[in-house]
């Protein structure tokens, strides 16, 4: 499989959104596209499924588009999925080749002739190459990783929220195991166990993949190309996303000094010009200077990369008490309680809440905020405690109201220099400020909403998944905002980098039970893996002791063997998880040729892994007949 796209454009409507494309796809691709919202990121994953859409770029090369070979594309909104169905049904279609062998076989086997035999080892050989042996465990394993249970797999797909749906197309996309696999925002909705689980599936997959996504992690680990959407064109960088960034600066400050040295010397060269053109003796001279700055290959003014250099004047913010917030066996649920949590929130503090989606962390944000009562304990404040409140919603009252008058409507005394700077700091400038709010995007509304809470002054921030819908550039300014913030802040994110970077303290709910952790991501996750290591080193060593039962003479052999295969799985699995462990560390993730290294001894690993699990499979059949 092979696509080159070469001097595309995609034109809508009569609106350019974008000008300059060449774009180059293998069978082993693994590429990230980036940019702004509104950019134009899913325009172009259509116009890769329909070429239709590409017409000629503004480039000097010719237009063209190559396809070689036959092959499949995979992209969420093509798949279907019958509501009428029941789960387990709709799964079992991506298998229907495998099922129909099975059929076939359990007929055979049922009446089995001599005249069968070859075609039962022609069919037995393709059901094994097609994943016959493993299909169930790998659509039960997916079920799991996406929060379906074993009681929801005869529920009919009618019956599941619109949520539940989508990553029931997902695991459906997942399983068809296309040529060419499009994601576009994978992560939004998914807790991060799952987004972890997804980042090792593909960066497993052996086929091509293309992913728009603005989880740096996430590209991190699974990319290593990056396309950015830069004004209209289409810009190709090799290496993980951090790489991309780094490179993009250097590219911005090596153009912005080439841009200025070449207007000053256009400047020195226009007013010899000036200066001597009306002078008989000089004015071949003259003449020259201007003839040089016609020859010139001008620079073009390079887009600025940086958002803003805005900063808070937190002097006019109201001092809080050392106590923040206080919370006292709280039992929090709706119907019944979903767990009980003690902990309490001091000055300063960075606050993370995290688990899987379902598990409550919305409830607990509503309870402390006021707005659901507990059904135990208390939660109370301390004294001058301003908080501001960011829930999930981005609706306004009247959505017909431009930015500046919705901004107003909250803050009325506010001078008109003064909201400006609000709305400047959340990146509302000029004209921007007289759009309507109805025609914003989820990450415009936003960034409105976050303007209107700052102007309030807040001594703690309560963020109920702030991140979601912003684009990248976006994230890493509002991050560095928080960073900067000198109050409290209590917030729940799935965005792994986010909570990475801002959160001092963790409450992390699992199973309906709360641990509360005083310390970064970072520290927790290394923790977190050392308690697992020593797990498993302890269930390898009761491996090793566990006295067997006295085989017979002719099985001694191959129970020996097995036995320290056993050994060698458990040492090679502690392995990959300590390596899959050393990605999240930045000096790590950060640097492509590492991540790169790590990745590749991760691949071999599980390739003498999976060789192993087969002989021991193979093994263990025999005594075990």
């Amino acid at each position: 499989m092979n696509i080159v796209i070469r001097n595309a454009a995609i034109t809508l409507n009569g609106n350019d959104i974008l000008t300059y494309i060449n774009f180059d796809i293998n069978e082993k691709s693994k590429i990230g596209i980036v940019g702004e919202n509104g950019a134009g990121k899913t325009t172009l994953l259509k116009a890769i499924i329909d070429n239709e859409l590409f017409t000629e770029g503004i480039g000097t090369e010719k237009f063209q588009i190559i396809k070689n070979g036959l092959f499949k594309i995979g992209y969420l909104s093509q798949i279907s999925i019958n509501d009428n169905k029941k789960l387990i049904d709709v799964i079992l279609e991506s298998f229907s080749e495998i099922i129909e062998i099975e059929r076939k076989l359990q007929k055979i086997e049922s009446g089995l002739l001599t005249n069968d035999v070859e075609k039962y080892d022609e069919l037995l050989n393709k059901y094994k190459n097609l994943g016959g042996y493993t299909y169930k465990k790998e659509y039960e394993l997916m079920l799991t990783k996406f929060g379906f249970g074993e009681g929801d797999k005869e529920k009919y797909v009618r019956d599941f929220s619109g949520g539940e749906k989508t990553k029931i197309a997902f695991i459906k996309l997942l399983l068809s195991k296309p040529d060419l696999l499009i994601l576009d925002e994978p992560t939004n909705n998914l807790d991060m166990e799952t987004v972890e689980w997804l980042e090792e599936y593909l960066s497993k997959y052996k086929k091509a993949l293309i992913v728009v996504s603005h989880d740096r992690m996430f590209l991190n680990r699974i990319v290593d190309t990056i396309y950015d959407i830069d004004y209209g064109e289409v810009i190709k960088y090799v290496g993980n996303y951090d790489y991309f960034e780094k490179q993009k600066k250097l590219n911005y400050e090596k153009l912005k000094k080439e841009y200025e040295f070449q207007q000053k010397e256009i400047k020195r060269l226009t007013e010899i010009y000036e200066r001597f053109r009306n002078k008989p003796s000089k004015s071949s001279m003259a003449l020259s200077k201007l003839k040089q700055i016609e020859k010139m290959n001008i620079i073009e003014e390079p887009n600025n990369i940086n958002k803003s250099t805005l900063k808070i004047n937190y002097n006019d913010f109201v001092a809080s008490s050392k106590k923040i917030l206080r919370m006292n066996d709280l039992e929090v649920g709706y119907d019944k309680p979903l767990f009980k949590v003690n902990f309490e929130v001091e000055k300063g503090d960075k606050v993370a809440i995290i688990g899987r989606n379902g598990c409550g962390k919305s409830t607990l944000m509503k309870t402390i905020t006021g707005k659901l009562t507990p059904i135990s304990g208390e939660v109370s404040y301390g004294l001058h405690v301003n908080p501001g409140y960011f829930d999930q919603t981005l609706g306004f009252s009247d959505e017909n109201l431009s930015i500046i008058d919705e901004f107003k409507k909250n803050h009325p005394s506010l001078l008109e220099q003064e909201v400006r700077s609000y709305l400047a700091l959340f990146l509302f400038r000029g004209e921007d400020v007289f759009k309507k709010v109805n025609v914003l995007s989820g990450g415009e509304k936003a960034r409105l909403k976050l303007s209107i809470i700052f102007a309030y002054k807040p001594n703690l921030l309560i963020l109920d998944e702030v991140t979601n819908h912003i684009d990248m550039k976006t994230k890493e300014y509002l991050e560095q905002i928080l960073v900067d913030y000198q109050g409290t802040i209590i917030f729940i994110s799935h965005d792994r980098y986010f909570v990475k970077k801002l959160a001092t303290k963790l409450i992390i709910i699992k199973d309906n039970n709360v641990t509360c952790f005083d310390g970064s991501y970072d520290t927790y996750l290394e923790k977190n893996t050392k308690i697992e290591s020593s797990s498993a080193n302890n269930t390898l060593a009761s491996k090793i002791l566990e006295p067997k039962n006295k085989p017979k003479n002719n099985d001694k052999e191959v129970r020996k063997e097995i036995n320290k295969l056993e050994n060698e799985i458990a040492k090679l699995e502690l392995k990959i998880d300590e390596l899959k462990q050393s990605t999240f560390v930045e000096e790590n993730y950060s640097d492509f040729n590492k991540m790169q290294t790590i990745m590749k001894k991760i691949e071999n690993l599980n390739l003498e892994l999976t060789e192993k699990m087969k002989h021991w499979e193979e093994l263990f059949s025999i005594i075990d007949k």
